[in-house]
């Protein structure tokens, strides 16, 4: 199942993520991945294994344009030349001439400035080829606002965390009325146990009933109903088991009323950091060289 982006490029729907995957796991879960049937593959300079995905791209025998690529910059390398190195880092990691949707990790509302001189490097790195598709990650809506009063390129995609839980509608409905898809990080709520706080969406009783009544299980239940209404989303897991079952959901579909019931688990809280806390102060780190 395929989305098209809004510059025309098509995109699979569900891909295969690796946040918090240590290096040394990541080319075997990358692999299992690939094998089973992703063929989208979400990585980050800041994450530390874009060097292990190209890696195992390369080892599983498939046509470098037959997996979709994608890889975030980090905050401290925002900036215009900066941004055009840091695809240069990126890209040699990954062991690959073109990146298929280059993203920005964060709004960095605090030096906008800087930000959008990244986006520049991005257009730039557009109109040259050298990416297929550009886009931003955990955007709010006035940072779209004010991005868009600068740039010349709508971002294809705007990655950011939505499971059950947490379902940022005025996120998602600004990303539509620009035809930007959202594409879902935590898309199962993984980060909802995290911090021991409250019921994890894997024991949460409408999920379980849904899941039930469909002889599928609350993971496979989430990323359907993502799927369902229009959002891309990137499990990840490095056990070849949950691997296989997150991407074991192209067989069922959900009714408007479970996708509804679904809806209606927002909590409002957010499980990751608060985008306007992310500054280069709290959260800079230097990206290592190719």
């Amino acid at each position: 199942m395929n989305l098209t982006l809004n510059n025309g490029v098509s995109m699979p729907a569900l891909g295969f993520g690796v946040f918090q995957t240590p290096p040394e796991e990541t080319a075997e879960a990358v692999r299992s991945a690939l094998e089973i049937g992703y063929r989208l593959i979400d990585t980050a300079a800041a994450y530390g294994n874009e060097r292990q995905v190209g890696e195992a791209i390369r080892r599983s025998g498939l046509d470098r344009d037959e997996v979709f690529v994608e890889t975030k910059v980090w905050i401290s390398d925002f900036g215009y030349d900066e941004t055009l190195h840091a695809f240069d880092k990126s890209a040699g990691k990954l062991g690959v001439e073109t990146i298929d949707l280059f993203i920005l990790h964060q709004a960095l509302p605090s030096r906008f400035d800087l930000t959008l001189r990244a986006y520049r490097a991005l257009e730039t790195l557009l109109a040259d080829g050298r990416v297929r598709a550009i886009g931003v990650s955990n955007f709010m809506p006035g940072h779209l606002d004010a991005l868009m009063k600068e740039a010349s390129v709508v971002p294809a995609v705007n990655q950011v965390e939505v499971h059950p839980y947490f379902t940022q509608p005025q996120v998602q409905a600004a990303d539509t009325a620009r035809q930007i898809i959202t594409q879902a990080w935590s898309p199962i709520g993984g980060i909802t146990g995290y911090r021991g706080t409250g019921t994890s969406t894997f024991d949460d009783p409408v999920i379980k009933g849904i899941a039930d009544a469909h002889g599928k299980t609350p993971a496979q239940v989430m990323l359907r109903w993502h799927l369902r209404e229009g959002r891309a989303a990137i499990p990840k897991s490095v056990r070849p088991a949950r691997i296989a079952e997150n991407f074991a959901v192209f067989d069922f579909d959900l009714t408007d009323a479970e996708s509804a019931a679904l809806d209606a688990l927002d909590t409002g809280v957010r499980g990751g950091p608060e985008p306007d806390a992310v500054t280069l102060e709290s959260f800079g780190r230097t990206i290592p060289e190719a």
